[in-house]
């Protein structure tokens, strides 16, 4: 089972990688069809593996000058507080409800209609709606929240929100956008890691899977920013596309299964 996860969270951290969306809008409900381990287990680890993706990617990305200090750096706050939120709305979530099952449908559910916003908006309408510039210190950290809470919440580490926010928002091409948003999913991914460590929330889990899951993401990062280099923006948009309609499906299912 150890060498399926880690195939998994490889493949899923060099596609994210290479897209800017992190990897866990992959890992989780793949792993979640797998009914490898329990829905808030799959969630904090599948965090920890985009994290190590995030900043290994971050790092070998450092000279491309892709990444928008300024704004990238007051979306990155809004993400550390709105992954301290989503955090707490998930733990809240998940007592209301009792059992994992529900959660579980509950995250399928809003990342399945997340992804397909994401996948309309950025197939058919990104070319025919106008796109903003957005500048304003306060407006950015709103967004960077707004992205902050989605991940957090649901367990992917960022996730597709992530480039619809930096195409839409801030004129952003197909790279940048990715760049910029694995530089948000590090400090987002960071402060949810830290509010579950304080407040004592970390859920129980193999801690072979911890093992194998952190170095999947490690290596995929690394696979991933050498792939960028190497391939266009037009074929990175197409995979970007054809990914999101495989997690649509997959969640779907998912929701369907716990609702069973």
């Amino acid at each position: 089972m150890e060498l399926l996860i880690f195939a998994i969270c490889l493949a899923a951290s060099t596609i994210g990688g290479l897209c800017g969306i992190g990897g866990g809008v992959i890992i989780k409900p793949t792993l979640e069809l797998l009914g490898v381990m329990s829905v808030s287990a799959i969630s904090f680890l599948s965090g920890l593996s985009v994290m190590s993706m995030a900043a290994i990617s971050v790092f070998r990305q450092r000279k491309s000058r892709r990444v928008d200090l300024r704004i990238g750096s007051l979306l990155a706050v809004g993400a550390v507080a709105g992954g301290i939120a989503g955090n707490t709305l998930f733990q809240m979530v998940k007592s209301a409800a009792g059992h994992d099952s529900l959660v579980g449908m509950v995250q399928a559910l809003v990342l399945a209609l997340v992804t397909l916003l994401t996948l309309i908006y950025s197939t058919w309408l990104r070319d025919r709606l106008p796109s903003y510039h957005v500048n304003g210190a306060v407006p950015c950290v709103l967004l960077g929240c707004l992205m902050g809470v989605l991940s957090a919440f649901l367990g992917i580490g960022g996730g597709p929100i992530n480039l619809a926010i930096l195409y839409f928002a801030f004129s952003m091409d197909t790279k940048k956008a990715a760049a910029n948003s694995l530089y948000i999913i590090l400090f987002s991914q960071l402060s949810s890691l830290v509010t579950s460590f304080m407040k004592q929330t970390v859920p129980e889990f193999p801690w072979q899977y911890l093992l194998v899951m952190v170095a999947a993401g490690v290596l995929g990062g690394e696979l991933g920013s050498r792939i960028n280099k190497r391939i266009s923006g037009e074929t990175t948009k197409k995979l970007f596309a054809g990914l999101l309609a495989v997690v649509i499906l997959i969640c779907l299912y998912n929701a369907w299964r716990y609702a069973g």
